[in-house]
Parts: structure tokens; C-alpha cells; sequence
């Protein structure tokens, strides 16, 4: 797993909730946390912490693929206790943790913690299930680019390519984080690879939508249908594409974008 995609969500959670203490780690194929990524703690007791699936509050979270939060740790009595010590060491009382669940594996554990006994609001409980959803998504895209790139072959690769590319900046435009939906398009940026000439003019992110699908031999029914657009509004869309790029038809737009590194 990623370690910048799990530092970028912890960052999210902690600006998005307020909550002072976030860390979390990914999940071993034996059902292991391990806590690599932290803000806002005092000491080292937890880094590197390994959780076993079922024990304290995260393995309760990876046994059950469900958030679990303590109002007071200490006091819990539906966790185990095991690892009380490094807890203790780091002055947390209320704390919770919501996994993120990849087609239905656990792939890590994202915990928020207080120094506090206070339970969590439903506010902050949503925020968290949000953001561990968000992470979910960007490893599943990641997952799916790599499986493509890996078992395709020199010009299969290129269709499968061209393929995520559209997929990856559907996905985007349904991402409701800001800060998501930017490093979701970046990594479109990087399918397309570097640009073989300046474009003099820039398509807008519909405009690049549409055109990533058509490129696929998609019609315009067909490429509404992918982006939950009417076919005139995909036809206004590509109209507005061929005026910038100086292009008269679908195959000269396509073309013209592959040639300015607009798409794969």
C-alpha cells in the first residue's frame, strides 16, 4: 500500500474533524496492522505498533470491516486490552477507528484519538467513514491501473491505458474531496504521459472527459452514459473540444489530443 496515500488521508481527517491525534498503517495478508503514518503524537509508543485482527479497538475493526470508536479506552470492556501500555504512553482516552475496505478486504485502519474521555460525535464519526471511503477509492483505482498494466501486452497496454485513463477521471468527477479529486486527475496527468508539444489552448475537465471516452470508440449516447450526461451535453462538449483544438471532426480531436499529451 501507498504510504502517501495513508499520510494524505490521515491529513484529511485531522483538518476535516479537529481531532489533534491521527495515525494509522496498512493491513499484512495475515490480517495485521502495522502503524507506520502519525500526526500529532508525543512519542514513538505506537510507531511500528502490530495489531492482530480481533485484538483492542483496530483488530476489532479488521475482524468486523465496521468503525468502532471508545469514549475511554482504559474503561473499554468490549475491546481487549493488550495494548494498553503504548496507549497509555501516549496520554489517549477517546479514540476512534474506521477501516478501509478495498472489495471487501481491509487494507488498513485509520484511527482519531482525544486526550480526553469524550465520545464522538456523529459529525466526526461521518467525516471518518467518509474519509477512509476516499482512500478505499484511490487504492482500488491504483489497484485496478497496476492489474491493466501488468498482464497487458505492448499495444494491448496502450488500449488499457487509454481505458483507465477515461475510467480514473469518471471516478474523479464522483469524488467529492477537493484535495482527492485533484491527485485522482493527477494521476490521469501521468497516464497521458509528457506532453509532445504545448497545447496553445486548454480543455476544460468535461471537455477532457468526453474526449477520454470517444477516444475509446465510444458514441455519444454511449459516452453520456458513462458520465450521467444527456448525449447533447457530451455533442456541446465535443463541439467546444474541436473549436480549440482547430479540428473538424471525432477522429482529428482524438488525434490532436494524443498529439498535445492531452490524452494517452
Amino acid at each position: 500500500m501507498e504510504a502517501d496515500a495513508l499520510q494524505q488521508a490521515l491529513g484529511r481527517l485531522r483538518r476535516a474533524t479537529g481531532v489533534p491525534v491521527v495515525f494509522g498503517g496498512a493491513v499484512s495478508a495475515r490480517r495485521q496492522i502495522r502503524l507506520t503514518e502519525m500526526r500529532g503524537t508525543r512519542t514513538t509508543a505506537l510507531r511500528n505498533l502490530a495489531i492482530s485482527a480481533g485484538r483492542g479497538l483496530g483488530g476489532k475493526v479488521v475482524a468486523l470491516a465496521r468503525p468502532a470508536a471508545v469514549g475511554d479506552y482504559a474503561s473499554a470492556c468490549d475491546i481487549s486490552h493488550e495494548y494498553d501500555r503504548p496507549v497509555r504512553a501516549e496520554a489517549l482516552r477517546s479514540v476512534l477507528a474506521v477501516p478501509v475496505v478495498v472489495d471487501r478486504v481491509v487494507r488498513a485502519v485509520l484511527y482519531a484519538a482525544l486526550r480526553q474521555p469524550l465520545a464522538f460525535g456523529d459529525r466526526t464519526l461521518g467525516v471518518a467513514a467518509r474519509v477512509g471511503a476516499d482512500l478505499a477509492t484511490e487504492l482500488a483505482v491504483r489497484d485496478e491501473v497496476e492489474r491493466r498494466l501488468a498482464r497487458a501486452g505492448q499495444h494491448e497496454r496502450r488500449e488499457d491505458i487509454r481505458e483507465a485513463h477515461a475510467e480514473l477521471r469518471a471516478i474523479a468527477q464522483e469524488v467529492a474531496d477537493p484535495a482527492l479529486r485533484e491527485r485522482l486527475l493527477a494521476v490521469c496527468e501521468r497516464l497521458g504521459g509528457p506532453p509532445r508539444a504545448q497545447p496553445a489552448v486548454r480543455l476544460s475537465p468535461r471537455e477532457l472527459d468526453v474526449l477520454a471516452w470517444i477516444a475509446l470508440g465510444c458514441t455519444n449516447a454511449e459516452t453520456a452514459q458513462r458520465l450521467g450526461l444527456l448525449p447533447e451535453t457530451v455533442k456541446s462538449y465535443l463541439r467546444s473540444a474541436m473549436r480549440k483544438l482547430g479540428t473538424h471532426n471525432r477522429h482529428e480531436t482524438v488525434v490532436a489530443a494524443r498529439r498535445t499529451g492531452l490524452l494517452p
